[in-house]
């Protein structure tokens, strides 16, 4: 399609401006991590690099991130093996029901996560602690899981949707089992799209701040919540601008590889 000049134009200023409103915030926490001042003014009268000391040495940080981690790193597994189950029999099989399975494990990312979060809280109040189980880092995982399944079974069927299935017949054809089909083709035509659902997963649930209020309990605090709680204190207001900065800077990781991964899986599909 060809625009003329004044759309390119006006294309491009309006691109310029909302690329403006999403990374100038960014690019102000990353200077504000700098700043000698306790205050965020602007603009800051140096740069300094001893907040990022005091935040290297904060354990009340240094905790919440190990947590944030092992949440992060139990709900990525949990949603890549019950993603990828549900995605294989959605995909490859019929039977009654399969539409209402696919809906109903799309939804939970479309909720609000207050609504996921007070349904969770209850939930687990209702049925694990009465068993003794109370809220804490398994509760946390777990909810986290309830979304994170999603991205890993949007990844995995998109995948199977482009991969003929006759690569897997000639394999059957040539004498080779079910579970020797799925290591030699299935897998390696499905690995990618396997680890770029894993990386969003992990990345959406290291970012989560308002189900994990809602399902950690006493003394489990993720990095989005030690923030979120720490915003308020002004004598922590500098080491909240490196541990931010450094978020900012860690998510691009996940991100970049996720979709570096998923275009080679969309071109792989060709072939």
């Amino acid at each position: 399609m060809n625009l003329s000049r004044p759309a390119r134009i006006t294309v491009r200023i309006a691109a310029a401006l909302g690329f403006a409103v999403i990374y100038v915030p960014l690019l102000l926490v990353l200077i504000n991590s700098l700043n000698p001042d306790r205050s965020s003014g602007w603009p800051p009268p140096g740069l300094t690099f001893d907040w990022w000391v005091d935040a290297w040495h904060s354990s009340g940080a240094r905790g919440a991130l190990w947590t944030s981690l092992k949440a992060g790193l139990g709900a990525t597994a949990i949603a890549l093996v019950l993603g990828t189950l549900v995605a294989f029999a959605c995909q490859r099989y019929k039977f009654f029901g399969r539409e209402a399975i696919s809906f109903v494990v799309v939804l939970p990312i479309a909720l609000p996560g207050i609504v996921t979060g007070v349904a969770l809280n209850t939930a687990f109040r209702t049925v694990l602690e009465p068993l003794g189980v109370g809220l804490g880092l398994f509760t946390v995982i777990v909810g986290h899981a309830t979304f994170c399944i999603v991205v890993v079974f949007n990844n995995v069927i998109a995948r199977l949707r482009r991969m003929p299935g006759s690569y897997e017949e000639a394999a059957m054809d040539l004498g080779a089992h079910t579970f020797r089909t799925f290591v030699d083709v299935t897998f390696p035509l499905v690995r990618s799209a396997l680890v770029a659902g894993g990386l969003l997963a992990f990345a959406l649930s290291f970012d989560e701040i308002v189900v994990t209020t809602f399902t950690a309990g006493p003394g489990v605090q993720t990095l989005p919540v030690w923030i979120f709680s720490n915003m308020a204190r002004p004598q922590q207001a500098p080491v909240v601008n490196v541990v931010a900065a450094v978020l900012v800077l860690l998510s691009v990781i996940p991100i970049y590889l996720a979709q570096r991964l998923s275009s080679d899986t969309a071109s792989g599909s060709r072939i």
